[in-house]
C-alpha cells in the first residue's frame, strides 16, 4: 500500500503520530532536543488530558522559535530545509480534530520527503515527492528511501496496534532524528 493510500486511511491518531513523527525526526533542524515533542507524543495515548496536544504543542512552539533563530544552517539547501520543518511546526492544529490533522499529517509528509531530499548528497531521479508516496520507488536516494520506510511503518504499526503501536512509532521517529542529526552535522562541517 502506498504512503498516500496509508495516510488517506489512517484514524485521527494515527494521522497525529504521522504528522508528529515526521516534525520528530526534523527536530535537529530547529536545534531542538531529542525531548522537546515528548509531550505531544504522550498526550496521543489513551486517557491523555484533551487540552495535553495543544500545551505541548505551544510549548514545542516556543523553545523551538527561539532554537531556530539562533541555529540557522547557513547554506542554500539547510536553508530551504529548516523552513519546512518550521512550517511543520507552525502548520501543527491546535486541537487535535481528526480534519485538522489529516491535512498537517499529509502537509507533514511532503515536507519531510522534500528536507531528506534536500539535505540527500545522493540524486533522486524523481522529478518531485508525489511519485515516492505514491509508491513509485525506483532511483529513490537512500535518505529519501529510509524517510519513506519510516512514514510508512509509523502509519502501519499505528493502523495495526492503536495506541499499543505508539512506542514502535516514537523508536522510529528516534531512530530518523538520529540519522537527520548526523546528515546536519555532517553538512555544517563542510567547507562551502
Amino acid at each position: 500500500m502506498s504512503l498516500v493510500e496509508l495516510i488517506a486511511q489512517a484514524d485521527e491518531r494515527g494521522l497525529a503520530a504521522s504528522g508528529l513523527a515526521c516534525l520528530d525526526r526534523c527536530v535537529p533542524l530547529l536545534g531542538g532536543d531529542d525531548e522537546i515533542l515528548r509531550p505531544l507524543w504522550a498526550s496521543l495515548s489513551d486517557g491523555a488530558d484533551g487540552g495535553a496536544w495543544g500545551a505541548g504543542l505551544e510549548h514545542a512552539r516556543k523553545k523551538l522559535d527561539a532554537d531556530a533563530d539562533a541555529d540557522a544552517d547557513a547554506d542554500g539547501a539547510g536553508d530551504e530545509a529548516v523552513v519546512l520543518a518550521h512550517r511543520m511546526l507552525q502548520a501543527a492544529p491546535a486541537e487535535r480534530s481528526e480534519a485538522g490533522v489529516r491535512v498537517w499529517a499529509d502537509a507533514c509528509s511532503v515536507a519531510s520527503l522534500q528536507i531528506h531530499r534536500l539535505l540527500d548528497t545522493a540524486a533522486d531521479d524523481a522529478s518531485s515527492v508525489a511519485a515516492r508516496r505514491e509508491g513509485r520507488t525506483a532511483g529513490m536516494s537512500p535518505l529519501v528511501a529510509a524517510e519513506l520506510r519510516r512514514q510508512i511503518t509509523v502509519l502501519e504499526v499505528l493502523a495495526g496496534h492503536g495506541p499499543a503501536g505508539l512506542r514502535r512509532a516514537l523508536e522510529v521517529s528516534t531512530e530518523g532524528r538520529r540519522v537527520l542529526r548526523a546528515v546536519v552535522s555532517r553538512r555544517s562541517r563542510q567547507p562551502r
